[in-house]
């Protein structure tokens, strides 16, 4: 793929808007450990309302990158964990994380800069 691929291709613009999308990324970071709960994973992850945790689990279901698991039983239990798609992405999250970790200050003193 040529450098112009990423403005043309929809395969690369697709994985964009996966990493574009905040809680997307925050998500699959935080079932790298394996199957969580809905309400394990929204104290793990902070700051996530419940609506939006389902939406962004479905939308990560839909993409193939989260799988919904239902544990049958007197009370129906439900986790979700990555599948192996959604495994593959947690290398370039660490590697845009540490970019940030790295970089962080500079993008918020030009923000400042900037009047933001």
């Amino acid at each position: 793929m040529t450098s112009d691929g990423y403005l043309a291709d929809c395969r690369a613009r697709l994985a964009f808007d996966l990493l574009a999308n905040t809680w997307n990324s925050v998500v699959l970071w935080a079932l790298r450990d394996g199957p969580s709960r809905h309400v394990e994973l929204r104290g793990r992850v902070g700051g996530i309302s419940s609506k939006v945790l389902t939406e962004t689990l479905r939308r990560l279901e839909f993409n193939g990158l989260v799988e919904r698991n239902v544990h049958a039983g007197t009370a129906a239990r439900v986790t979700y964990e990555l599948t192996p798609l959604g495994r593959t992405l947690l290398g370039p999250i660490d590697a845009f994380g540490a970019w940030a970790f790295e970089h962080g200050d500079e993008v918020m003193a030009a923000q400042e800069r900037h009047g933001g």
